[in-house]
């Protein structure tokens, strides 16, 4: 205010159209919701400066003492828009809050009523306010009056009702409903009746209501369930408060401190603690919690030693904690009683020198049992490396076996080769040395009979021709088999073996040794009957001998006529006549 006489001292006109006057007061309150608070303030006061009777600016000023929590000065301008008009139901309603924060329960609770008999119990926020009186009334106090309890609740559900029929969709009261509820130990309904606040809230960009959230993670935490009420109280903060509210804070380290979860108890309170460090209940709970935590781990059956550290290091902590908090109390700062806290340095102390004790054994326990892993680890190398070496000469095993079968297989198809070319050069010179016996059967055959057997002697080459193609044919069809049968590897060493020691029987098994053997001396028989047999022979075996043999048809002295034969035939009778003359 003083800035706008100063200016007006100095000269400068301050003035406000009384017809821009609503619009200047909606810049200002748009600018509050962008926490342009300073800025807003200043347009409040202006229209405060111009119009002093605007009483709806002095409350938003009131308001913006009471967020900076200056309670004493939000009084003060509620005061001030009180003496504009002192039946003001918004002032009054205002005043009941602040006086009831300020502790100040029977002026709250007067002021409250007098809110809602102006406005003859129809304005819903004075009795609202009403109502959370009657609650708070109920449970204030530790010691609590079981019967003044139950009779402020039922008149706290009473004024809820009563706004809920008048406005079936307010949202503040059906809140307050359920925490009666709530009080009651009607869980299940007040859990319900607060999801249904939490929906219908949720879905409305006008309407913040952290309470709700608050209350439902409470519901949550009183039935145990402490993991959704740690989820709710978390969302809550995140939501509505940017992480930044110690009282929401405290209630999450209680959360944990009851589900036994000390170290995130301690971290949550130590953040509360940063937050407002002048807060000395949030360094007592903080203490408290770390003492637990140092109890409850040196009672525990097996114990790390981080785990002793951090009692030891925990203890420290309390100890240090709850000396200060002893210094003061002798100030009467925080209104701690000075018994109980020196009791905690005591009983943390002792836990301290015990825990010490313990840290040792911990200590000695942690060395062994890293010795004895590092033993194991040790052995667990050694064997690594036993099985590693054991695998190695397992597999220069397999590949020296596998060297050795394809040397041995290399040297039977070698020495299956060499049986081969033996048995071939032994036939040729078989067949050679029976060609060169019928070649000289032959040309004794011509000495003794001259110039009269030339077509005999013809005859008989171009026989010699045909069972030499003969045999040739017979001697590659069994190379052949031979073949087949030494690749199939069936007993390959006693082949090799026979061949090697009998070549001339595998002849005689092929069908190959016949004529030497069997023209040999088989008796004593004269030139004719030879002869006689050649003939027969030669007349039986001519026509088969042209079906069969590709040899016959390529030859030309192997094509006689019939006539020739027969005049050889008789030729030789006449001779062997002769002879027998």
């Amino acid at each position: 205010m003083q800035l706008f006489h100063d200016l007006e001292s100095n000269g400068h006109l301050v003035e406000v159209p009384w017809d821009k006057v609503t619009v200047l007061f909606n810049l200002a309150r748009l600018l509050e919701q962008l926490n342009e608070s300073g800025t807003a303030s200043m347009l409040y006061r202006l229209i405060l400066f111009k119009y002093p009777d605007y009483i709806d600016a002095n409350l938003r000023l009131a308001a913006i003492a009471k967020a900076r929590n200056n309670i004493l000065l939000s009084i003060e301008l509620v005061n001030d828009a009180l003496k504009v008009n002192d039946k003001c139901p918004n002032a009054l309603s205002m005043l009941g809050e602040l006086e009831l924060k300020n502790d100040d329960w029977v002026k709250a609770k007067e002021t409250l009523r007098a809110a809602s008999d102006a406005t003859d119990g129809k304005d819903s926020y004075a009795t609202l306010s009403l109502g959370n009186w009657n609650y708070f009334a109920a449970v204030r106090n530790e010691k609590r009056n079981p019967k003044l309890e139950a009779t402020h609740l039922e008149k706290a559900k009473e004024l809820y009702t009563r706004v809920m029929i008048q406005h079936s969709s307010n949202l503040y009261a059906a809140n307050g409903a359920a925490v009666v509820f709530a009080e009651k130990g009607h869980f299940d309904v007040s859990k319900d009746i607060f999801t249904q606040v939490q929906e219908a809230a949720s879905g409305s960009v006008f309407v913040q209501m952290p309470d709700v959230w608050i209350n439902l993670a409470h519901v949550y935490f009183a039935q145990g369930n402490f993991a959704l009420a740690v989820k709710m109280y978390q969302n809550c903060l995140r939501k509505f408060y940017h992480n930044t509210d110690s009282q929401i804070l405290l209630y999450l380290a209680r959360t944990y401190y009851e589900a036994e979860q000390w170290q995130d108890c301690i971290k949550t309170l130590q953040r509360a603690i940063h937050l407002a460090p002048s807060n000395y209940t949030l360094r007592f709970d903080a203490g408290v919690a770390m003492q637990k935590f140092s109890a409850s781990t040196l009672q525990k059956a097996k114990r790390t030693a981080d785990e002793v550290r951090a009692t030891v290091a925990g203890l420290q902590n309390a100890v240090r904690i709850f000396s200060q908090l002893s210094a003061a109390s002798n100030l009467h700062i925080h209104g701690f009683d000075e018994k109980k806290i020196d009791t905690h340095v005591g009983y943390c102390s002792h836990l301290l020198s015990a825990a010490k004790v313990h840290l040792e054994a911990a200590e000695r326990e942690e060395q062994q049992t890293r010795q004895r892993q590092e033993v194991a680890r040790q052995v667990a190398l050694a064997e690594e490396a036993r099985r590693k070496a054991e695998e190695q000469r397992k597999i220069q095993m397999e590949r020296r076996k596998h060297e050795d079968e394809l040397k041995q297989v290399q040297q039977q198809e070698e020495h299956f080769n060499r049986v081969k070319e033996q048995w071939k050069s032994s036939t040729h010179s078989k067949r050679r040395d029976r060609s060169d016996d019928e070649d000289g059967g032959t040309g004794e055959k011509k000495r003794r009979k001259g110039g009269k057997r030339r077509k005999k002697d013809k005859h008989s080459k171009s026989r010699n021709d045909t069972e030499e193609a003969e045999a040739d044919m017979m001697d590659e069809q069994e190379v052949e088999d031979e073949d087949a049968d030494m690749n199939s590897r069936e007993e390959p060493q006693a082949l090799t073996n026979d061949a090697e020691e009998n070549p001339h029987g595998l002849l005689a098994a092929a069908g190959l040794e016949d004529s030497d053997e069997d023209d040999e001396p088989a008796g004593p028989s004269s030139t004719i009957s030879r002869r006689r047999q050649a003939l027969s022979e030669s007349e039986d075996e001519e026509p088969i001998i042209r079906q069969s043999s590709p040899v016959r048809e390529n030859s030309v002295d192997m094509q006689e006529s019939d006539g020739e034969i027969r005049e050889e035939e008789k030729t030789y009778e006449d001779e062997a006549s002769d002879e027998e003359k």
